[in-house]
């Protein structure tokens, strides 16, 4: 068996895991959304709570009984252990946070005064009502240390009221509009670094300025087109013709927006029935020294993302499904 044909069994492999799995995804987004500070950090959460269930499947002496339950535990056990690697932080300054927590995330999430165990405990017993036993066995733990964290962790609750300090967006920004909005595709693979990582959260993910140029790049510029139906003048070739909801072979609109605390690149679709609407949600690091992109998360295949952002701007936006729905990945 050579390379070729191993890379595309695992790749096969992996989405079939994906699409037996799919049902679930709301549930655990739910979940690591609760955990998180954050849609992109609950996003990812996700993403890793697949790709290390894929991983230890043939670890397994047997099935998980409960699936849901399983994925829980799986969830948990990576975020806790990612909080844990983190170096403590001094508390801020009261009436003061960081610039990446905005007011929605500091009272509609749980706080970060929650230790790893206590905030899972709280999540999966106010925000899930699962029985304690359930818990415990999903927090590796006995009962009695689940009511301890319960009853440590409703006592730490609080509802701050944070004002979040906006920072200019990145001039990168607004010239990535620009370029992308004169359909520039040279101008905007311009804005990138030499190896700029470009991820479609949940797709693929490319290294370098030229693979994105050719792969990803002219997905979110020219993608409505594979999307859109041939009756109006598409290939109808992107995502299953449901999902696509009678969207336009129109190239995309883009244009910055503030949520969560950062600029946003928002991408509006023009669809048969008269409305323009967001179907992708796109972050991006800047490299400080240069002013070029270092990395770009575009958010396409992320429905509960796309709607929490939209939802929060009071944004009109429609979804396009999980990678898993797609008919023929855009890279």
């Amino acid at each position: 068996m050579n390379d070729d044909t191993t890379s595309r069994g695992i790749q096969t492999t992996w989405r079939d895991f994906q699409a037996e799995i799919e049902p679930l995804r709301p549930t655990l987004y739910r979940y690591c959304r609760h955990l998180a500070r954050s849609p992109w950090d609950a996003e990812d959460l996700v993403q890793d709570a697949f790709a290390r269930a894929f991983a230890s499947l043939g670890a397994l002496q047997e099935p998980p009984r409960d699936v849901r339950a399983w994925m829980f535990r799986v969830a948990s056990n990576l975020w806790i252990d990612r909080v844990r690697r983190r170096a403590p932080l001094a508390p801020s300054p009261e009436g003061q946070d960081g610039p990446s927590r905005d007011a929605r995330e500091a009272a509609g999430t749980l706080l970060v005064q929650l230790s790893p165990q206590e905030r899972a405990a709280v999540v999966l017993k106010d925000a899930f009502d699962l029985p304690l036993e359930d818990i415990a066995d999903i927090l590796s733990t006995s009962v009695g240390a689940v009511k301890a964290a319960l009853h440590r962790g409703r006592g730490k609750l609080a509802d701050p009221d944070v004002e979040t300090a906006r920072t200019p967006a990145p001039g990168a920004l607004d010239a990535f509009c620009a370029a992308f909005n004169a359909g520039d595709l040279d101008r905007v693979a311009a804005l990138l670094l030499d190896g700029a990582l470009v991820e479609v959260v949940g797709a693929s993910l490319v290294v370098g300025r030229e693979k994105a140029r050719t792969t990803v790049l002219p997905g979110m510029l020219l993608g409505s087109a594979r999307m859109a139906s041939p009756e109006d003048g598409g290939s109808g070739g992107g995502i299953d013709p449901r999902l696509a909801q009678g969207v336009l072979p129109r190239p995309a609109r883009v244009e910055v927006r503030w949520a969560h605390g950062e600029p946003l690149l928002l991408s509006w679709y023009q669809h048969r029935d008269g409305v323009e609407a967001v179907r992708a949600v796109s972050r991006v690091e800047v490299d400080p020294e240069s002013g070029r992109i270092a990395r770009l998360w575009n958010y396409f295949f992320t429905p509960e993302v796309i709607t929490e952002v939209c939802a929060e701007l009071g944004l009109p936006h429609r979804t396009n499904g999980t990678i898993s729905g797609c008919i023929r990945p855009f890279s």
